[in-house]
């Protein structure tokens, strides 16, 4: 019996290595393509690492018995942005072609509503794989965003960091942490960033046009975020509570 209770955690991490060394085939075909320097090579083989460390140990403490589905969906998002991530660093030092960044963008864009479809009709939802699909969205929002302040400016770095900064802020205010109630209104806005992120970065429109996206972008952002932030405040009776 207890040997039928062993965990083995061989199977899954398998496949955090299979996608690690995808990652690193896509490195090696962007770099063959456009000749990639050496900031977007260390940039693109850090988050390969990093991405196979993190999700290792996280399903390490997950005892996850199986991969699953959507969870190699998210895997194949996951080695997209890495490319995009890569891109973007070596746009630093080069001008990698623009259309390339655009499509890996836009599959990982398109992929993000993939995932968790497969999750609910295959039944394989699960808290590392909600998490998981999450923190691609925010990273890739982040690497769009530092993107496209090279051109408008560094408050663009709002649009990426404010999800890092609620994170941050839920470590001093553990109110923050309770969970919200499901809303459209959130998901659609977290949706539109990368879409209108990506448009600003396509170069497709005048600057002042651009301008007008992101600050549409930045500006849902924070509604979306203060409208949580008050529903969470509210719940919590921090204002009660500080009353009294």
């Amino acid at each position: 019996m207890a040997l039928n209770n062993t965990y083995d955690a061989r199977p899954a991490q398998q496949e955090t290595a299979v996608g690690a060394g995808a990652q690193i085939l896509l490195l090696a075909l962007l770099g063959t393509a456009i000749g990639m320097g050496p900031a977007g090579w260390v940039t693109g083989l850090v988050f390969a690492i990093a991405t196979w460390a993190v999700l290792s140990r996280a399903l390490q403490r997950s005892r996850l018995r199986s991969f699953g589905a959507a969870n190699r969906v998210t895997l194949g998002r996951a080695t997209l942005v890495g490319g995009v991530t890569a891109l973007v660093a070596d746009s630093f030092e080069s001008s990698p072609p623009v259309s390339l960044l655009v499509g890996l963008t836009a599959v990982a864009l398109i992929l993000d509503g993939v995932d968790g479809k497969v999750a609910r009709r295959t039944g394989t939802s699960t808290a590392l794989g909600a998490r998981f699909d999450m923190e691609v969205d925010a990273f890739l929002i982040l690497v769009l965003s530092v993107y496209v302040s090279t051109r408008l400016g560094p408050w663009v770095l709002l649009i990426g960091s404010m999800r890092y900064a609620f994170v941050a802020a839920a470590r001093v205010l553990p109110w923050l942490n309770a969970p919200l109630p499901p809303s459209t209104a959130r998901k659609t806005v977290a949706a539109f960033q990368g879409i209108l992120l990506l448009l600003a970065g396509a170069n497709l429109l005048p600057y002042t046009a651009d301008l007008g996206v992101v600050l549409l972008a930045l500006g849902l952002l924070v509604w979306s975020f203060g409208r949580d932030v008050v529903w969470l405040w509210r719940a919590s009776g921090v204002r009660g509570a500080g009353g009294g």
